[in-house]
């Protein structure tokens, strides 16, 4: 089948709205039913889809959304923020930083980039308004720290590229870790930067900064110490050899149900059943689209697809950074019309030869890839971290995009320096391994 063809009609269905499992399943299957000669039948193509799934990898991925949907449910993201706030609440833009650090740590709690958006934009947001910042910075805060959601560890990202590519899932975890600091430091640079020239409400600050200071420290600590300790225990199994990502995912679940039930009983026994029905509804779409992708992995395979795109591009381009460059601007376009679950199964088999060819370490390959598409959560017209604020303040979703901007420069910046510094996702694994 004609390689130009192929892929204008898998556009042509991602255009008019096909849901992407059947995109993925319907191209599995078309070579077929243009060229009855060709090997891979219906019957491989199902054999495939469950084989995609029957993975231990994969397993995690539910898991880790079940996790982040207990801790969203039990509260988690407040006890987070007025602990960072209690810190640097009285600091310039120190109310908005601290509502990136509680992004970055409830990252490490949910791996979602939506629920981070979710959990923490319900709180936050109408608490910046209140001290007088502007409804739409404070949502566009939110909408792309939210992105750090799935470049922090655990990532569900990370774990779909661990299966397609067989890299070491715990090594892509401790090499997220850095970047996403980065990405963070560089959010709330801008954060004080815009304060400094747009001014605060000084006395409406230190009047809630008073209030979150008046019981002291230690009953903070008290009602933070278990939120703050949620990431720590899941990455410190990891990191530490004691348990896989899927086995901490396991962990994480449980130790949410502790928490949320027992410690702070924010939920109850009789709301885990909501909890997981909501938790079925989201998954099963991921997972469906993971099983249907895999078999259209193994099409293009077959037809040498990801072979021929990778003869033409190395004949044209030698240079390794030009590529490099090339990559991450088809990333960023194709991060804004698909997620970037999707994107991660269409583009990895298409552009994993290309990158090994030039000496990228699959590892630092998957890092910003990542990073590329938490950036397009973030843009128009796919944005899924804009739909999810939009509909939780009213803001208009191209009125917030363009607030967006600024942040995304930042980010864009260090997607430059993670993307020619490998060594900021490398260092890392390297000392821990």
């Amino acid at each position: 089948m004609n390689m130009l063809l192929f892929f204008l009609i898998m556009a042509i269905l991602l255009v008019v709205g096909l849901p992407v499992a059947a995109v993925f399943a319907t191209m599995a299957i078309l070579p077929k039913l243009l060229n009855p000669a060709f090997v891979y039948d219906i019957a491989a193509v199902v054999r495939s889809m469950i084989n995609g799934l029957d993975s231990f990898v994969i397993l995690a991925v539910p898991l880790f959304m079940v996790s982040g949907m207990i801790m969203a449910r039990g509260g988690l993201s407040e006890r987070l923020f007025n602990f960072f706030a209690y810190f640097i609440g009285d600091k310039t833009a120190g109310f908005p930083c601290a509502v990136v650090i509680t992004c970055m740590f409830y990252a490490a709690i949910s791996g979602s980039s939506p629920a981070t958006v979710s959990a923490v934009g319900a709180m936050t947001i109408p608490f910046l308004v209140g001290l007088g910042y502007d409804r739409t910075f404070a949502a566009s805060i939110v909408t792309v720290a939210g992105g750090l959601g799935v470049i922090i560890p655990p990532s569900i990202s990370y774990i779909v590229f661990a299966s397609l590519t067989n890299a070491s899932p715990a090594k892509l975890f401790i090499a997220g870790t850095l970047p996403g600091i980065l990405i963070g430091i560089c959010l709330m640079l801008y954060c004080y930067i815009h304060c400094r020239c747009h001014g605060e409400d000084r006395e409406r600050l230190e009047k809630n900064y008073r209030t979150i200071r008046a019981n002291g420290f230690l009953p903070l600590l008290r009602k933070s110490f278990w939120a703050l300790l949620t990431p720590i225990i899941i990455l410190g199994s990891i990191y530490g050899g004691i348990a896989s990502p899927t086995e901490a995912a396991v962990i994480s679940v449980f130790y949410g149900l502790f928490v949320c039930i027992a410690i702070y009983r924010s939920i109850g026994f009789s709301d885990l059943g909501t909890i997981f029905v909501d938790g079925a509804k989201t998954y099963i779409n991921i997972l469906f689209i993971i099983a249907a992708a895999a078999a259209f992995a193994r099409s293009m395979t077959l037809l040498r697809y990801p072979q021929d795109i990778s003869a033409m591009v190395l004949g044209a381009i030698s240079n390794k950074y030009l590529i490099l460059i090339l990559a991450n601007v088809l990333m960023l376009i194709c991060g804004m019309i698909i997620d970037n679950i999707p994107n991660i199964i269409i583009l990895t088999p298409i552009l994993m030869p290309i990158m090994t060819a030039v000496g990228v370490d699959p590892i630092h390959f998957g890092i910003f890839m990542t990073v590329n598409l938490a950036i397009g959560m973030v843009t128009p017209p796919m944005g899924i971290n804009l739909f999810v604020a939009s509909g939780m303040t009213g803001i208009p979703m191209l009125k917030l995009a363009r607030a967006c901007v600024p942040f995304l420069l930042a980010f864009l910046i260090s997607l430059a320096l993670i993307t020619f510094i490998p060594d900021l996702s490398l260092w890392l694994p390297r000392v821990l391994s």
